[in-house]
């Protein structure tokens, strides 16, 4: 097996693009990296492939720090063997990602064989969900609209309060502030309103045939009244509009609630992630 680090991101693109476009909502992160065309510190990051005997790309790494290492195998008949050369490689070289998100099976399988079976710490199980097409489903009372100026006042503190409920590193509001505020005029961002605003959800990133929502939160005081279902369903809609063939996103699935709040739209379970943390102190 050849383990291969790229310093060209177009390179790379251009090596396992194709790969990963033949699925789609599984690669949905890695995917939108690539083609933002976004390159700032670009040097910094890990871009790498593991090829077979055959010359076949088994393993496919991509860490932007300081985020998760993502990893796709387009195979899973060598992984052991394939995981093992990446760990070997990165403790050679001395990168060090802050944690990995992949599928199931092969996030652990790279986190043993990186860290030992000491080393690491599952943070949290998600399953990944795709929508096709739009269920029937209970409107609640209310609408769905835009984000304008005027939310800059709230939105940022329900995200930070998304970040907590979520066990993801939480911005400061004025952080937050700077970085929702890139959303205006984007129809992007939808707030759900009844008398008030009660709940948000937000397109996050695009893929060539869908998109991905996220940022869906409803103040607990709000909750079970069916306002996040609702402004779900409104900006699947738009993405839908949009010409995109399908919607996806991820949930808790230690949630039930969530995971059947979008269950009752037509989302459906594709695969389940783990996000585990590593030990790094090598």
């Amino acid at each position: 097996m050849k383990f291969q680090r790229y310093t060209d991101v177009d390179e790379y693109k251009k090596d396992v693009l194709d790969i990963l476009l033949e699925d789609e909502v599984v690669n949905n992160l890695p995917i939108s990296i690539l083609i933002d065309g976004k390159k700032d510190n670009s040097s910094e990051w890990l871009l790498s492939t593991v090829t077979d005997e055959r010359e076949r790309i088994v393993l496919i790494s991509i860490c932007t720090k300081p985020f998760n290492m993502l990893l796709f195998e387009p195979v899973s008949d060598c992984r052991k063997e394939a995981v093992a050369l990446l760990a070997s490689e990165l403790r050679r070289t001395g990168f060090a990602p802050p944690g990995v998100l992949a599928v199931s099976g092969l996030a652990g399988c790279f986190a043993d064989a990186y860290c030992g079976s000491n080393g690491f710490k599952l943070h949290m199980s998600m399953v990944l969900m795709k929508l096709d097409n739009l269920a029937d489903y209970n409107k609640a009372p209310g609408f769905a609209r835009i984000l304008t100026e005027d939310d800059l006042s709230f939105v940022p503190a329900w995200e930070q309060a998304f970040c907590v409920d979520c066990r993801i590193p939480v911005y400061t509001i004025a952080e937050n502030k700077e970085r929702i505020r890139t959303r205006l005029g984007k129809d992007t961002h939808f707030i759900w309103e009844d008398g008030r605003p009660v709940a948000q959800a937000v397109y996050g990133r695009d893929s060539p045939n869908g998109a991905a929502i996220s940022w869906v939160y409803t103040p607990p005081q709000y909750r079970g009244y069916g306002y996040a279902t609702s402004v779900v369903a409104e900006l699947s809609k738009s993405i839908f509009s949009r010409g995109k063939k399908f919607c996806c996103l991820y949930a808790d699935a230690g949630n039930p609630v969530s995971c059947g709040v979008y269950r009752r739209l037509g989302y459906y379970s594709v695969c389940n992630f783990d996000e585990i943390k590593l030990d790094t102190g090598f």
